[in-house]
């Protein structure tokens, strides 16, 4: 091979190089979706398949170490140390007088945060994450009564009870102000 060629050859290289550069840089055809979606995690609860948006969810925890609260009313299963920070544990299930079945270590603990609150909620099992049309929500079922119905953003289709996050962490019964006379 002659100096000529060699010059020839990496120019021709660097031209395709470059192209394939340009071509891989260029953004994604995306299909424009009119839809909002809505990001969840999916849990179950007494036989029954909730979901928050992923938005209040900083992490899902095994159950253990629970210390027990004493005067607190009953949903307030106890609290958690998660690398330093002492955590309260809400039950929903006793929150939505759902039936129990007792605590086991397959239990799974949601922890939450917003309206500047952070807490855990503690899940009979975690099935996933999935995105759900906003359309797709339907606002109530007659099957969903008392407290539940106060703090339903929605119900999908096949019957995923989508919570309102915002709703429960503002409501003034989660919120303990007991103090122990010594």
């Amino acid at each position: 091979m002659t100096n000529g060629t060699m010059q020839k050859e990496t120019r021709d290289d660097g031209q395709i190089l470059r192209v394939r550069a340009r071509a891989l840089a260029r953004p994604l055809d995306r299909p424009a979706s009119s839809q909002a979606m809505l990001e969840l995690l999916e849990f179950h609860l007494a036989q029954e398949r909730y979901a928050l948006e992923s938005r209040w969810v900083r992490e899902v925890l095994i159950f253990k170490e629970l210390t027990p609260l004493p005067g607190c009313p009953a949903f307030v299963l106890g609290i958690v140390n998660v690398r330093g920070r002492i955590l309260p544990v809400l039950d929903i299930k006793r929150f939505f007088d759902l039936p129990e079945k007792g605590l086991t270590d397959l239990h799974r603990i949601i922890l939450v945060s917003g309206n500047d609150l952070e807490l855990g909620l503690l899940a009979d099992s975690i099935v996933g994450v999935r995105s759900v049309p906003m359309a797709d929500l339907q606002s109530t079922l007659p099957t969903l009564t008392g407290v539940r119905s106060d703090y339903l953003k929605g119900v999908t289709a096949d019957r995923l009870v989508v919570l309102d996050l915002g709703r429960i962490l503002a409501d003034p019964k989660i919120i303990v102000h007991e103090e122990v006379d010594t």
